[in-house]
């Protein structure tokens, strides 16, 4: 385990604690998370592990085999969307302490990851739930999922300043193999829905910083049209609770953006709930279009979707791919594909090709199988 070596060359010992959590794509459903909308994303097969021991009183030290550079944090201060990636591990200690799940003193940690950063496949959430998992399990905790996802979830929307939903942190927590997590995000209820559907991943290479850029923006504005929506509906709680056969009267209610922001809200939440019970019948052609109505929302709506991923949809759907659509909140990172067997290579040539001819490279293509979520992980 390359995460527990790095602890032993760095720390001189061995780990006594170590748990792995997983990417993620959502298949649909974006932006409605933090609305209180529906979601319906898979765990991938690539995973964050964390490895932990014992350290000095009110003390962090990390490692992590991207940089190889140790830090020490004191993660009592209150600043722990300041010390980068760092960040996210000291926010977890802090929900922890709360918690009284955290391991008495400080730790130290390592860990290792093939999650792609900043490509819209939730590292950030595989690194909270990995690491909240490692933290109790060396505190001899035993926690919940539904519990660590929380945990993970309020470290990085509350310490590191990231406004997003709870969709990534649960589905890391809570994913099983062959199946796509609907998750109601209002409600946090859940359910578990067959995916017999062969995926493509197709990665942009164009990276993003949710932090600081327009992620938050755009929760800014969705805020401000609830905000102008209570005026119509007061008991209005959540911008995906608006009733879709009201749309008219939203769009008078509301000025450009937040109008076009929230008629994507409204009709994503609905195809993401028609989606979940297309894929329990196993209807894959009709699901497929849902994803290219999702994709052009992003695209016209939403206004987050990046001109590589427009070519990847657009290519996609020359070649005879049954839906195509951005993934991952958008502006840049991966777009997914979701194809039959047949037309496979197919469809993986014409994106190259396509891509290739508009910026020089061919992009990094993958298959998606969905995984399992969080797991412990024996220390070795």
């Amino acid at each position: 385990m390359k995460a527990a070596a790095l602890f032993r060359a760095t720390f001189g010992v061995a780990p006594r604690a170590a748990a792995s959590a997983p990417g993620r794509v959502n298949l649909i459903g974006e932006h409605t998370d933090y609305n209180g909308g529906p979601v319906l994303p898979v765990a991938l097969g690539v995973r964050t592990t964390v490895v932990a021991g014992a350290a000095d009183s009110g003390l962090l030290e990390i490692v992590s085999t991207r940089d190889g550079r140790f830090e020490r944090i004191d993660y009592r201060e209150n600043r722990a969307g300041g010390w980068g990636w760092g960040g996210y591990v000291a926010g977890v200690m802090r929900e922890l302490v709360t918690a009284g799940a955290a391991p008495a003193g400080g730790a130290r940690i390592a860990v290792a990851s093939d999650v792609p950063i900043g490509a819209g496949l939730s590292s950030s959430a595989a690194l909270t739930v990995a690491t909240a998992k490692a933290l109790a399990t060396l505190a001899r905790v035993p926690l919940r999922a539904r519990q660590i996802a929380g945990i993970a979830f309020r470290a990085e929307h509350d310490h590191v300043g990231v406004r997003c939903g709870i969709m990534d942190q649960t589905i890391a927590a809570l994913a099983t193999p062959g199946h796509a997590l609907l998750i109601e995000c209002a409600s946090a209820e859940t359910r578990q829905i067959p995916f017999r559907g062969r995926l493509l991943l197709v990665d942009t290479g164009v990276r993003h910083d949710l932090a600081t850029g327009a992620l938050n923006r755009r929760r800014s504005e969705c805020e401000a049209a609830v905000a102008r929506l209570k005026l119509e509906l007061p008991e209005l709680m959540w911008l995906a609770a608006w009733p879709a056969a009201w749309l008219a009267r939203l769009k008078r209610a509301l000025p450009e953006p937040l109008r076009s922001r929230a008629v994507h809200v409204v009709g994503e939440t609905a195809r993401t709930r028609f989606g979940a019970q297309l894929l329990a019948r196993g209807r894959l052609k009709q699901f497929g279009q849902l994803l290219y109505e999702s994709h052009e929302s992003c695209r016209r709506l939403y206004e987050c979707s990046a001109p590589e991923l427009d070519l990847v949809v657009a290519a996609a759907k020359r070649a005879g791919a049954l839906g195509a659509r951005l993934s991952g909140a958008g502006w840049g990172g991966t777009a997914l594909v979701l194809v039959d067997r047949k037309r496979e290579a197919r469809i993986t040539a014409a994106i190259r090709r396509a891509f290739h001819r508009a910026y020089g490279r061919e992009p990094p293509i993958t298959v998606v199988r969905a995984s399992a979520g969080m797991r412990r992980e024996p220390v070795r």
